[in-house]
């Protein structure tokens, strides 16, 4: 029987990207889902976008109220701008035992990120993110023998439009090249942009560039004790990358998470931890001294920011 899938907050462009590759990954059967219905919270969109999202991608149900697709649904995709309300919009879905797919960022502040962690630890199926932590030209790369290659030791990524909602791409890259284990992060200062510095706890290094500016191409560079390499990632692949690694989780068509508890939130984690270090004239802050009060990043004020850019 096919899952059943939600769509929630049609906020930005990922949607109308996601549903095709969805559709596309069901007719070659490497997951079987029909998505029933779909929801959108109004921060972003005019009102009656979500009935018209629905025609256009044959969607069978428009619902006003999140909370009417939870008896609708095996699951959810949220895809809501303003991070501040995932785990509000989450929670009905969790606490019905149904899957839930958070759209990056996950969350942008301390209080959330101990919820959604709790969730995890309780065998929730929960999940999410950036698509960056599953692209295929980091995964090509790493797939090559450390013989050949070399080992990585140090990094640099500069990713551009914003500190946090595109800024995450950053981390989330960085992550994916190299795993787990995020110790500190320092803000060395600004030209144009910020520049951060970020310690693995085996030493590793990454410098990483993020804040308002232009939209800049997906990118690192990776050093190692063999070469250097330049890694440009093919943007028209990356939803069909995320889809790939987390959709039979989503589905439980398999039971192993895409990520493990103590890494999936670490590029929002690492980022928080940034943004302490800005404010405190770069001071060096260890993600295990993040306070639980710590405000993160205001997604009420970005989703404002971005419906002005998008409506005129």
């Amino acid at each position: 029987m096919a899952f059943k899938l939600g769509i929630a907050g049609l906020c930005t462009s990922h949607p109308e990207n996601w549903v095709p590759v969805i559709r596309d990954m069901t007719d070659k059967k490497i997951v079987d889902v029909e998505i029933v219905a779909a929801w959108d919270s109004g921060e972003t969109r005019p009102a009656g976008f979500a009935a018209e999202f629905c025609k256009k991608f044959n969607i069978p149900h428009t619902v006003e109220k999140l909370e009417d697709i939870v008896g609708m649904v095996d699951g959810i995709i949220l895809h809501t701008t303003n991070w501040d309300r995932h785990i509000e919009q989450a929670r009905p879905f969790v606490d019905a035992g149904k899957s839930v797919l958070i759209d990056k960022p996950i969350v942008g502040n301390m209080k959330d990120a101990n919820i959604f962690l709790d969730w995890l630890k309780q065998g929730k199926r929960v999940t999410g993110g950036s698509s960056l932590r599953f692209n295929k030209e980091v995964g090509e790369f790493l797939a090559i023998p450390a013989a050949e290659r070399g080992t990585v030791h140090t990094a640099y990524a500069a990713i551009g439009v914003d500190d946090f909602n595109y800024g995450i791409h950053a981390y989330a890259i960085v992550s994916c090249l190299m795993g787990p284990g995020i110790q500190s992060v320092q803000y060395l200062g600004s030209s144009n942009q910020k520049q951060l510095m970020l310690q693995w706890n085996d030493g590793r290094i990454v410098l990483m560039t993020v804040g308002k500016t232009a939209w800049l191409p997906f990118n690192v560079t990776v050093v190692t004790d063999k070469n250097v390499r330049q890694i440009a990632v093919d943007n028209s692949q990356l939803y069909r990358s995320l889809l790939m690694a987390v959709l039979p989780y989503l589905t439980g068509k398999t039971d192993k998470a895409p990520l493990g508890i103590s890494e999936i939130l670490e590029p929002e984690l690492a980022a928080i931890a940034a943004r302490v270090s800005w404010l405190n004239n770069g001071q060096k802050v260890f993600l295990t001294d993040l306070r639980s009060d710590e405000p993160g990043y205001d997604g009420t004020q970005f989703a404002l920011e971005y419906r002005r850019t998008r409506m005129g």
